[in-house]
């Protein structure tokens, strides 16, 4: 169906070339005949803004409305002078001296830092518009987006953006740097306000955002970064020097004897385990201040170097309240590989809180602490559990519904509507990519010169390995909570933890025998539940007890494997 050109607000639209005009496919499944004098780049984003295209700001009171998005086919790039591949594999630009991109400059549009991409930013005056080529690879594996655009019609692609955008925000490069930009969107840095002494209006910072780039704590820092410029190898080993150990757990035992005499290993997933962590979770928003021997607050968030080698893990007796201590059997919650640490390490609050749960006594040596602090990542984790939360109610997933339901549905949503799993998929990459972009590191080949030597991600405000590893902490002891949890009322301990991944031994095929329950049968408040919510847990997989030993003789971590491709690859 064509529909007769007039204005009409939307976030995009993916132009294809059809019998010798431009068409632009909008995410209500119509479309519109873009005018003959849309012959370039140009002009296609001057159609763009007059057509109404964009977005209104998603902060309520401070930001700025969002430009368009052009998405752009093989056959719309040859129609608008465009080549249909880059020849520069590497820097991934359409060279600065090529015509199209002086017919930008002319026309008085200023292209990005990163130039005429898969992804492309162009602004004029207050005025800027986003491009996205698919055949340059702006929806690729590399870019993390779920397979959105892979083999899909044009109009079935800008209705699946067309939601991502309305749920999410509008595209903006990689799913890892459109939740950056989501972050910024929800808590613009500053707003302009009207100062009365001078008459003129000035930027002043928003309340609660980072309103500057901030410098991270000397241990948080990279080797790459300026402030790890007389950092040594052994001390970029050495966690007492450097946070090493706030990272996504990889660990993995042998079965004991009884174990190994039960028929099945089962495989549970945290959903979306970084969003839930971020839920009602404190962060610095301000500059480090280095602090002797600090006692212990759970409420202030930092980077503290504390001593747990040696420490007596312990939790309480679900029924006789006493002290009782953890099983050898389950992994450490202070580093990564889930071996006891040998020694002073630098942690984030969410870890040093947990240590004080299990019993420890939590004296600090140092600490990095930041006075400034707030929900930063509040409002963008609302915003992207319930784009989450919606997506799995178009798959027919709802909170509440029976397990077994639960459990086959999850396990045939490909079938049933890969489109929405794609979306889905996006989604839960956004979140995940946002975390960990947040301590992006240089992408270029550096000398020794000018190895710490500032790169463009430091002059970002969502820039902050600090805010990531709170994150990450938050994640990885919610996990632990939940398998001591689990430990203490069934008496369960995991045999592998893959980020996200936790392995049982169980009798039976399936996450129904692993979950903890109450007398009566209902799910364990405080453990693993099965259901579709934020940090509950779905069906990774199941295979034998042979299967799980074989693994664990190649030294291969059965967590990767269990649902019979890559688990890492799952991941959110």
């Amino acid at each position: 169906m064509t529909v007769t050109e007039t204005e009409y607000t939307a976030p995009l639209v993916v132009v294809d070339a059809e019998g010798g005009a431009l068409i632009a496919h909008r995410p209500d499944l119509q479309r519109v005949d873009l005018p003959s004098d849309v012959t370039d780049l140009s002009s296609a984003a001057d159609w763009a803004l007059g057509y109404g295209l964009g977005r209104a700001k998603l902060s309520s009171k401070y930001g700025e409305d969002l430009g368009p998005l052009l998405v752009l086919t093989e056959s719309a790039l040859e129609f608008l002078g465009l080549p249909a591949t880059l020849e520069d594999r590497r820097q991934l630009r359409v060279p600065e001296g090529a015509p199209s991109v002086k017919a930008l400059a002319e026309a008085g549009w200023t292209l990005s830092r990163a130039g005429l991409a898969p992804w492309t930013h162009i602004f004029r005056d207050r005025d800027n518009v986003r491009i996205a080529s698919l055949p340059w690879g702006a929806f690729d594996d590399n870019n993390q987006w779920g397979g959105i655009a892979d083999g899909a019609h044009p109009s079935a692609l800008a209705y699946a953006l067309g939601l991502y955008a309305e749920r999410v925000i509008t595209p903006s490069g990689s799913t890892a740097s459109t939740g950056t930009h989501l972050m910024t969107a929800l808590r613009p840095p500053k707003h302009a306000a009207y100062e009365r002494g001078t008459g003129r209006m000035h930027r002043v910072p928003v309340p609660g955002s980072i309103s500057e780039p901030v410098d991270p704590a000397p241990p948080e820092a990279p080797d790459e970064h300026p402030l790890a410029a007389d950092r040594t190898r052994e001390q970029a080993k050495d966690p007492a020097h450097v946070l090493l150990v706030e990272e996504a757990m990889e660990w993995f035992r042998e079965a004991t004897q009884e174990e190994a005499r039960l028929p099945y290993v089962v495989g549970l997933d945290l959903n979306v385990a970084f969003l839930a962590a971020a839920n009602r979770l404190t962060v610095g928003t301000g500059p480090a201040v280095y602090t002797d021997g600090p006692a212990f607050d759970k409420k202030i968030p930092g980077t503290w170097l504390c001593d747990f080698s040696g420490a007596v893990l312990r939790t309480k007796h679900p029924r006789t309240k006493e002290w009782i201590e953890l099983d050898p059997r389950l992994p450490s919650p202070f580093t990564p590989n889930g071996e006891p640490p040998t020694g002073p390490a630098w942690y984030a609050t969410p870890t040093l809180a947990y240590a004080a749960e299990l019993g420890i006594e939590v004296r600090p040596l140092a600490a990095w602490l930041r006075p400034d602090a707030g929900g930063f990542l509040d409002l963008w984790h609302n915003r992207l559990r319930a784009a989450y939360m919606d997506t799995l109610a178009d798959l027919g997933i709802v909170p509440g519904m029976d397990e077994a339901l639960f459990i086959s549905s999850m396990a045939t949503l490909k079938e049933r509507d890969p489109e929405a799993v794609a979306l889905l998929s996006a989604i839960k990459l956004t979140a995940k990519g946002a975390i960990g972009k947040m301590r992006e590191r240089p992408r270029e080949r550096r000398s020794r010169e000018n190895r710490n030597a500032p790169w463009a991600a430091l002059k970002r405000v969502t820039w902050s390995p600090h805010i990531r590893a709170m994150v990450i902490s938050a994640s990885r002891t919610g996990e632990h909570r939940k398998i001591v949890k689990t430990w203490a009322h069934t008496g369960l301990a995991p045999l592998a933890v893959l980020a996200d991944c936790i392995v049982y031994p169980s009798a039976h095929p399936t996450a129904r025998a692993v979950v903890p329950r109450k007398e009566d049968g209902s799910p364990l408040p405080g453990g693993f539940q099965l259901g579709p919510n934020p940090a509950f847990v779905k069906e990774e997989g199941v295979q034998s007890m042979e299967w799980f030993a074989e693994m664990v003789a190649k030294e291969s971590n059965p967590g990767r494997h269990i649902k019979g491709t890559n688990a890492a690859l799952g991941g959110e």
